[in-house]
């Protein structure tokens, strides 16, 4: 059992408790970078990036407990481990920054929780920007796509992307959205995460800006098919040469024949695009430790 708490706030492990009549469940999803340009570094000490997300079927589980007044909003956790404190918990925090403008009762969170965290697979953005459109919808709030996706982008930079949750362009810090159509249908995904984390900040000191380059806005339309050569995510050769468990997990999605393969993020998970679904055989190949997903690009 872990538990953190504040004057208004917790965080526990443990076990979850009946649901109660008013309640909401939502499955926040993970996202791939296809893609990822690191255009320079702002003043604010963030960097402009581009690149084109794709949310995936790798979800969590969270569901909302409305709770009476004079009790404390809490987050209950279970899965992977969640480090840090419990009021810095973005889904914790969307609930706190909605209630600085609306009138909100406190309310218990469930989060199972399943996506790697420091894979770069956006996790915990998502469940920051799903709790956001839960709260919205629980409350009858009103708030419009434009409204969720400004009060997100305080939460954190890839936040935004997950309130609509769609195919998207992605430039600034993540926070200006351009939905965009794939031809992905009968594509299959892998996903693989090698059990390490990767900081960031770090991997940011890892790369170079580079603002002299054609913008994937491009891609329209595109398949994995139209993908290689063309598609660069700026951190992949920075952290296969510094992490040799993510250069494995890029050989092994080679090996299976992936028509492309690259790493989502700043990392430490990597993804392959295939024509048709791989022969499950490909997962006796994979260390133990490590942990992986599959399914259909166009879900």
């Amino acid at each position: 059992m872990m538990s953190v708490s504040s004057s208004n706030m917790a965080i526990s492990m443990g076990e979850t408790p009946a649901s109660q009549s008013r309640t909401r469940i939502a499955f926040p999803n993970a996202k791939v970078n296809l893609g990822l340009q690191v255009r320079k570094r702002r003043k604010d000490g963030f960097h402009d990036i581009e690149s084109v997300f794709l949310p995936i079927g790798w979800t969590d589980t969270l569901e909302i407990e409305v709770l009476t007044e004079g009790e404390a909003s809490a987050l209950h956790a279970h899965g992977l481990a969640i480090p840090g404190a419990g009021s810095n918990n973005l889904i914790l925090r969307a609930h706190a920054l909605l209630s600085q403008e609306h009138t909100l009762p406190p309310v218990r969170f469930h989060l199972i929780k399943a996506i790697p965290m420091g894979a770069g697979l956006g996790g915990g953005s998502a469940d920051g920007a799903f709790a956001i459109n839960m709260l919205d919808t629980q409350f009858e709030l009103g708030l419009s796509h434009t409204q969720r996706e400004a009060l997100a982008a305080k939460l954190g930079s890839d936040c935004p992307f997950f309130i609509r949750n769609t195919p998207a362009h992605v430039t600034g810090r993540g926070e200006h959205i351009h939905p965009i159509q794939l031809n992905l249908k009968g594509w299959w995904m892998v996903v693989l995460h090698p059990g390490v984390h990767i900081s960031t900040p770090t991997a940011f000191a890892w790369v170079s800006p580079n603002d002299q380059r054609p913008s994937l806005s491009t891609f329209e339309n595109s398949n994995p098919s139209d993908w290689s050569g063309t598609l660069h995510n700026d951190f992949t050769e920075a952290v296969t040469q510094r992490v040799p468990e993510v250069a494995q997990a890029l050989k092994i999605l080679q090996s299976m024949g992936a028509v492309f393969a690259d790493m989502s993020g700043s990392g430490s998970a990597v993804f392959g695009c295939f024509p048709t679904e791989p022969d499950s055989d490909w997962r006796r190949t994979i260390p133990q430790g490590w942990s992986t997903w599959s399914g259909p690009m166009d879900h």
